[in-house]
């Protein structure tokens, strides 16, 4: 499940405009997972006009460009007629269609049309404002090609799925079912294209796949952080942890903006807990899984906010192959459709989760283990008999595992293609689906902090808990009653899991403590 993925009715009351000046991952969550109608501006559409009689101009004079009048890859030292072009898009679409495996989701899919919509509006890409329009249509009217999850090594697979579509083929979804491209774009009133010079090679190129389910992950990676501040706070109160670690002046020493943003909200979740007053008691300091989330949480904000700038960035770069420069009246073959800089940024991402979720798991260790937390074994209060929350710490540790392995990066390998035209590439559509997956794992991860760390500030019921812990506890409680005896846990997991992905907890605890740091 993806952080708020329910389907919804299509959302008209505001539209996402697509225009030169900018678009980001908020925008693309508004598409995709909102289903707010999109348009494209005025000067937008100039540009993609622009660009498009550029085209029909070097059509006119027979002149030697990639893709138009020659073929791709290794074939493009082969010269075809300007007559040919338009077989020759027809062609690549059909030819590049090959992805297999599972599917992707529908928001997934919303998010990749998005990308394409956007990548085309640049007015660099030599495409018929016409064909746009199709696309804009599929995307307004929840025209949902059916695009295999596999096979893409950082482009064109994704695209050319959708693409079939666009000409009326294909398969995709309408109103839950599956039907034939041709049947889904009748069903919404929409007219297949029949595809131009270019205009194969246009849809088709680029790095939308990467960017798209690249963008999905920086956005939910986003509500992590507050989720992962959150479920610290909570242990660390359950754990009767040593707050002096999270002073701001400690953070102002470590010249960091993640480590100071975490220790501030750290401070703010456990406000007004007994933690807050002085006890001699109270251990010096606590192990790294506690004194050290605003090193390792901040460590990961500072990551995923330059991932961000990035994933952005490639949002608002022209990724074609030719470029179109209607200025120069000229075409230019690029390599820009080359994601290295996603794929590489991508790659950080999962690392960085990876170690969200690792050390949330030593938190969940700490929590069940007796010998550490001064707490009844398995936080069960029925040690012996019942297993408590022995086995979610498995669980924990078993995706934290996978996360390890998932955050092997996926930008050091390139396979050479096109008989070794193609000869490096980004790998970017790899390392997005793994970080997809990376982030599942981390929200499952932190579902089980949750009930651990719930648990535990049970037994310490007649201390004065934090305001944003409290919330958070309340939270859950309303969802997972305390641990009595053994039950089925999977459902208790779930149901924490549910107000993760929705973020509904984060929504709970910032009514009280206020809007929390997220970068």
């Amino acid at each position: 499940m993806s952080f708020r993925a329910k389907e919804h009715e299509i959302n008209t009351q505001e539209y996402v405009t697509i225009s030169p000046s900018g678009f980001n991952v908020d925008d693309l969550h508004r598409i995709a997972r909102d289903r707010r109608l999109v348009r494209l501006s005025d000067d937008a559409r100039r540009g993609i006009r622009e660009s498009r009689r550029v085209v029909d101009d070097l059509l006119s004079q027979d002149a030697i460009v990639y893709g138009i009048t020659t073929g791709v890859g290794d074939n493009s030292k082969i010269r075809i007629s300007p007559e040919e072009s338009a077989q020759l898009q027809l062609s690549l679409v059909r030819s590049h269609a090959s992805g297999v495996g599972d599917y992707l989701s529908a928001v997934e899919t919303r998010a990749v049309m998005a990308v394409m919509v956007r990548n085309l509006s640049l007015g660099y890409s030599g495409i018929r404002e016409e064909v746009v329009n199709l696309l804009l249509g599929m995307v307004n009217e929840d025209v949902i090609p059916r695009v295999p999850r596999k096979g893409s090594l950082g482009y064109l697979s994704y695209q050319a799925h959708i693409a079939l579509v666009l000409i009326g083929e294909g398969e995709a979804c309408v109103d839950g079912s599956e039907v034939s491209g041709a049947e889904a774009l009748k069903r919404r009133r929409l007219r297949p294209v029949v595809l131009q010079a270019k205009e194969g090679l246009s849809l088709l190129n680029g790095t939308c796949d990467m960017v798209a389910l690249g963008g999905l992950a920086v956005h939910d990676a986003l509500s992590l952080l507050k989720t992962a501040d959150i479920a610290g706070a909570v242990s660390v109160e359950g754990l009767r942890g040593n707050v002096s670690a999270f002073d701001a002046r400690i953070g102002a020493v470590k010249k960091h903006e993640g480590v100071g943003a975490t220790a501030e909200n750290l401070r703010t979740l456990l406000h007004g807990s007994s933690l807050e007053e002085e006890d001699s008691q109270r251990k010096v300091q606590d192990a790294l899984s506690l004194r050290s989330i605003p090193q390792v949480h901040g460590a990961t904000k500072d990551m995923i906010r330059f991932v961000k700038s990035v994933i952005e960035d490639e949002m608002n770069s022209a990724t074609d192959n030719p470029l179109i420069f209607a200025e120069d009246e000229m075409s230019l073959s690029s390599s820009n459709c080359h994601g290295e800089s996603v794929a590489m940024a991508l790659d950080m991402l999962a690392i960085a989760l990876t170690e969200l979720s690792s050390i949330s798991e030593r938190r969940t260790f700490r929590l069940t283990s007796a010998h550490h937390s001064g707490l009844p074994p398995f936080l069960s209060p029925n040690p012996g008999t019942d297993s408590g929350y022995m086995i979610p710490q498995y669980t924990a540790a078993a995706l934290v595992s996978d996360n390890k392995r998932l955050a092997q990066p996926a930008s050091v390998d390139s396979i050479p293609s096109a008989a070794g035209q193609e000869d490096h590439v980004s790998m970017g559509t790899s390392a997005a689906l793994k970080s997809l997956e990376i982030i599942e794992n981390v929200s499952y991860v932190l579902a089980i902090e949750f009930l651990c760390a719930c648990q535990a500030v049970e037994f310490i019921s007649s201390e004065p808990i934090g305001r944003g812990v409290s919330a958070a506890h309340d939270t859950v409680r309303a969802v997972v009653p305390k641990l009595e005896r053994d039950r089925q846990v999977h459902k208790d997991i779930d149901s924490i899991h549910s107000l993760i992905v929705g973020e509904e907890l984060i929504t709970a605890v910032e009514r009280v403590t206020g809007e929390l740091r997220g970068l």
